[in-house]
């Protein structure tokens, strides 16, 4: 704590920490066998007792951190890490406390470059810049993010309402970048309003453009198996990663995308223009 490091031209203080942000979390099953095709070797969709998997939307509104202020969209496939998957009661220890829930990041759109710069130089996360928001009224939590123009996804949430529970817990980020499969880890602890069952209420909408086409071969039902607002979330991202090779039967022709995707990205930390594309009924997931 309190050690400097600078890292691609990007100043850090111990820890990689935030404080004081508002957050969102929906979760929705979906297709195992199509999430399976989305993931790499060792990565294996979360199965629930039914056999479904599970989509976890996840918004953050960073507003005091390292490298300044901005919005994380994160959309991920609930997994396990191994040779084979595990059995299908045995991820739901996942989610007693102090135990990690581990994700498989598909899409990770942001605010801001400095955050594409360092979340993918450093963590090899999925970041890219898009049009984003973050909204709290009339009893709804909502965040929008665009993609060219049109609409990526949007996610609104109805206030679980109920008293704030305290939430502590662990997130393991899986990722692909340079042909490598990249595992990071945070740490979080905040009160939480929590809706579960007939208490979760969100609406999700996945647009049709080619970033977020994938999504719409998932299979996800838009009936939430939970949804939580974290008003005042706090969380601290360990200062290291693994990695291993993306490994295939056959030679690998297609190159990934690699660091030229980020070496000359300045570390700007200005937003683009809120998201306005329009969306209706025949985006929404049903």
């Amino acid at each position: 704590m309190g050690r400097h490091a600078l890292v691609d031209g990007i100043p850090f203080v111990m820890p990689v920490s935030s404080r004081t942000s508002p957050a969102l979390m929906a979760a929705f099953p979906l297709d195992a066998g199509a999430a399976a095709n989305l993931m790499p070797g060792g990565i294996h969709p979360l199965r629930l007792p039914n056999g479904r998997g599970m989509l976890v939307v996840t918004v953050i509104y960073y507003r005091d951190t390292t490298i300044g202020t901005y919005i994380e969209f994160s959309v991920a496939i609930a997994c396990t890490h191994g040779r084979r998957p595990v059995p299908r009661l045995l991820p739901g220890l996942a989610f007693l406390p102090d135990l990690a829930l581990s994700q498989y990041v598909v899409d990770l759109p942001v605010s801001t470059l400095i955050s594409v710069k360092g979340g993918k130089g450093i963590w090899g996360m999925p970041k890219h810049q898009a049009n984003l928001d973050f909204e709290v009224e009339d009893g709804v939590i909502s965040s929008q993010y665009d993609v060219d123009g049109e609409l990526g996804v949007r996610i609104e949430i109805d206030h679980p309402g109920g008293p704030r529970l305290p939430l502590r817990g662990a997130g393991v980020n899986y990722c692909t970048f340079r042909g490598m499969l990249m595992k990071s880890r945070l740490r979080f602890a905040s009160p939480a309003h929590v809706g579960l069952f007939r208490r979760a209420r969100a609406r999700l909408y996945i647009g049709y453009g080619p970033r977020v086409r994938q999504l719409r071969s998932l299979g996800v039902s838009g009936t939430p198996l939970f949804t939580a607002y974290l008003p005042d979330s706090g969380g601290v991202l360990d200062d290291h990663i693994e990695s291993w090779f993306l490994t295939s039967p056959d030679p690998i022709t297609v190159r990934p995308e690699g660091m030229e995707s980020v070496v000359d990205l300045e570390p700007s930390q200005e937003w683009p223009k809120p998201p306005s594309a329009l969306y209706g009924p025949e985006q929404r997931v049903l």
